[in-house]
């Protein structure tokens, strides 16, 4: 008697198709050598903490103060709710390439391949310019938060002490990296959710305030109601909201040196998104409810100025510890993003062979070199070079990071149409961003948006122009002097499928 073939032969046959497929397209760098190669030695808690430690920084226990003082209680809930749209339409496109391609040079390898060598060069320079500028302002405003506590002592030796503190923890492992990211994560996330039960305790009068009854709702009635400085106020702090939650990309890079990232990459996509919108959103909600816009700004963190109101002893010096972590947070996983995209340039020749160099224990040593030199020379240029250089790359790292989120989202809409037009379902990928093409084209016309909205703040005007100016610069530096180098490599690499359609 003929045996009937099972009925799911043909979808068995499809994913196996779709498999293959993306075995082939997406194949990391496979020239790499013993002294070459990173390790998957990072778990799913890791990866998920990590990259809430990535947004939750200096941005929410200082920026939120200048952010509400410039645009009003309502203002600023629109501008946080519509960051926390974009953060979440970014993390989708950026979950579904990290998952069918979990490599740690992320958006950049994904650019290379999805979309040409020449915005796989450009995006990572750029945003490791950004970064590693970024991480030089760090340690100085560690070593200016422990002068809280030591006024007497000079604010290089604090900074010179987490500079070698930062650098010994990222020079050992990537676990040890991740386990000290996820005790400072949980401090933030703790810092966060108790100012949240604690403060919305006190507008109720649960919680009494000193000298003053409970708020109730009457912050959002007087002094000029939800809108005193008008709707326009939303565009005008767009960008600050946007760079609040800069970090978040975090996730991709940690992806290639996570164990079994096909997994562990959706379920930080499902989870990470809403939880870091609750807590933005529930800090702003009970700081507006709290405080009256109008004595809010960047002389004191909001939350030191409401624990001190609810009368909680050593509120000052509990947020400055809080603080510091933030800093040193950023710092450590600014360090470690930096360090594996130069390590993921080397492998493409987009940058030199020498970053490709790793430890026995997989850490890009020479990566991890020049990433803290290029920091304390951003430090440096901060005093003797303040109108130039320190300017130049204070605007790169505020544009670098939209300009990151909008190659993601042309990343990902690349990459799925390519695996469309093959044949293949969504279906049989291991995460499928959801509300394709809407997603990603939403991406890049809001960043597009935030960028007019720039053009037309005076004060922001210059960091615009000196941040996108990098963009065609790096283009022409591959052009004129890697171009035929790179592309000889990328072919090799390939075999066939070009990075470009």
């Amino acid at each position: 008697m003929p045996t009937t073939p099972p009925l799911d032969s043909g979808e068995s046959a499809r994913r196996r198709a779709a498999e293959e497929w993306l075995e082939l397209h997406t194949a990391d760098h496979p020239a790499e050598t013993p002294g070459e190669q990173l390790k998957r030695v990072l778990k799913s808690r890791h990866l998920f903490m990590i990259t809430l430690a990535g947004v939750i920084g200096t941005g929410l226990f200082l920026g939120t103060g200048q952010v509400i003082g410039s645009a009003g209680p309502g203002s600023t809930l629109i501008a946080y709710c519509v960051g926390g749209l974009l953060l979440y339409l970014t993390m989708i496109c950026l979950g579904e390439l990290s998952a069918v391609m979990p490599v740690s040079g992320s958006f950049q390898a994904h650019a290379t391949r999805f979309i040409s060598p020449e915005a796989g060069f450009a995006i990572g320079w750029i945003y490791w310019v950004s970064w590693a500028s970024f991480i030089g302002l760090e340690f100085l405003a560690a070593g200016i938060a422990m002068k809280f506590w030591f006024p007497d002592v000079p604010t290089w030796i604090f900074s010179a002490i987490f500079i070698v503190a930062l650098f010994l923890v990222n020079c050992f492992t990537a676990r040890s990296f991740a386990e000290t990211e996820y005790a400072l994560a949980a401090i933030k996330v703790l810092a966060v959710g108790a100012f949240i039960v604690l403060g919305g305790l006190a507008v109720f009068g649960v919680i009494p305030l000193q000298g003053q009854p409970a708020p109730l709702l009457s912050n959002f009635t007087d002094h000029g109601g939800l809108f005193p400085t008008g709707l326009g106020a939303v565009l005008a702090v767009m960008m600050t909201v946007v760079y609040t939650f800069m970090g978040s990309e975090v996730m991709g890079v940690a992806a290639g040196e996570t164990e079994n990232p096909r997994k562990a990459v959706p379920r930080a996509v499902r989870t990470i998104v809403f939880r870091l919108v609750f807590l933005y959103l529930g800090a702003i909600l009970v700081l507006t409810a709290l405080i009256p816009w109008n004595q809010l700004g960047l002389d004191e963190s909001p939350f030191v100025t409401v624990f001190s109101a609810m009368g909680i002893p050593y509120a000052a010096s509990l947020m400055n510890f809080v603080v510091l972590v933030a800093i040193l947070s950023v710092g450590n996983t600014g360090l470690y993003m930096c360090t594996r995209i130069l390590w993921s340039m080397s492998k493409e020749q987009a940058a030199p062979k020498m970053f490709g160099v790793t430890t026995s224990r997989g850490i890009p040593i020479v990566a991890l070199v020049v990433t803290v030199a290029f920091g304390l020379l951003s430090l440096l240029s901060s005093v003797v070079a303040a109108d130039t250089l320190f300017v130049f790359l204070i605007s790169v790292s505020g544009v670098g990071g939209a300009l990151t989120w909008m190659t993601i989202a042309w990343a990902q809409m690349r990459f799925r149409r390519r695996y469309i037009a093959a044949g293949n379902s969504v279906e049989h990928l291991p995460y499928a961003a959801p509300f394709f093409p809407a997603a990603p084209i939403l991406v890049i016309v809001m960043n597009i948006a935030v960028f007019i909205a720039m053009a037309f703040d005076g004060t922001q005007r210059l960091s615009l122009i000196l941040g996108l100016g990098m963009a065609p610069a790096c283009y022409a530096i591959y052009r004129w002097f890697l171009r035929p180098r790179i592309q000889a490599r990328i072919a090799a690499d390939t075999m066939g499928h070009p990075a470009g359609e």
